[in-house]
């Protein structure tokens, strides 16, 4: 049956429209002028990069002269880590806290809502002290550093991962638990085998989520990596933009380096955050 003619629809979908627009057009611009060179930037930044206009120049200045694959291989471990062991640990949290009663649940449940009142900016000093006696700040090993950032990361993103994926799993028929414990499976061999399983779209929402949130954490990275051979991707930006100041094509360049591969992933991933973060919001 086809949809009448509605004023209200139209002007809806022209806000939806115009908003689409407004978010996309900055990106559009920049990965445009990262293909132009600075005069023709100056000139008309608004114009496409075609013929004459079209450089790889940029480019070519920005692989020459910072090291783009380290800071990518820095920021892929960082985020990829953390959003695997937020993963793993509040999907078993989660399940814990749906399943099984046991002393100070409640309380426990209330500490995890506390948990996301508490922005990272108010904790780093003291995380930053812990760590120092525990000699992975400032270390002349790679991987300690990186492991500096990644534990403070991942307990940011727990309390967070653990509410979504309670909803998600109190959604789940709890027949198929009792079939596998009938069966003589332990309480892990249940999780593993029938609940994971069964939790991938919002294992996946909370997996891009906890990523982005890590990938894109200049604060945090900025207290922990100090030396260059220990930048992420978002220290190595914020270097690029204090060094080339109004080198605009150099600036446009790096940020779609970093931010189209991003962009990618999610888009192909989108439907899973959508239904990971709808499903068991609404029941019946």
């Amino acid at each position: 049956m086809k949809k009448k003619f509605s004023i209200g629809y139209f002007v809806i979908y022209l806000f939806l429209i115009l908003w689409a627009l407004t978010t996309l057009f900055p990106l559009i611009w920049s990965v445009m002028n990262s293909f132009k060179d600075k005069k023709m930037i100056y000139s008309n930044s608004f114009s496409l990069p075609v013929g004459e206009a079209f450089s790889l120049e940029n480019y070519k200045n920005i692989f020459a002269n910072y090291n783009i694959f380290s800071a990518y291989r820095n920021s892929l471990i960082i985020s990829g880590t953390v959003a695997f062991a937020v993963i793993f640990l509040a999907s078993m949290a989660a399940y814990i806290m749906c399943r099984y009663h046991f002393r100070l649940k409640k309380l426990l449940s209330l500490l995890l809502y506390a948990g996301m009142m508490f922005p990272i900016y108010s904790t780093i000093i003291p995380v930053l002290r812990m760590q120092a006696k525990w000699g992975i700040v400032n270390s002349p090993h790679v991987g300690l550093n990186l492991l500096s950032v990644i534990l403070p990361q991942i307990a940011g993103n727990l309390s967070f991962a653990i509410i979504v994926l309670e909803g998600y799993i109190r959604t789940l028929p709890i027949d198929l638990e009792e079939s596998a414990f009938l069966e003589g499976c332990s309480m892990f061999q249940t999780y593993f085998r029938i609940v994971f399983p069964l939790c991938k779209p919002s294992i996946v929402t909370v997996g891009i989520f906890s990523f982005l949130w890590s990938y894109n954490d200049l604060f945090t990275q900025m207290f922990f990596l100090r030396t260059k051979e220990n930048w992420a991707i978002t220290i190595l930006l914020n270097n690029i933009a204090s060094k080339e100041g109004v080198n605009y094509g150099a600036l446009f360049s790096s940020v779609t380096l970093i931010v189209i591969p991003v962009l990618v992933v999610y888009l192909i991933l989108n439907k899973y955050i959508i239904k990971g973060m709808t499903v068991g919001a609404v029941k019946g």
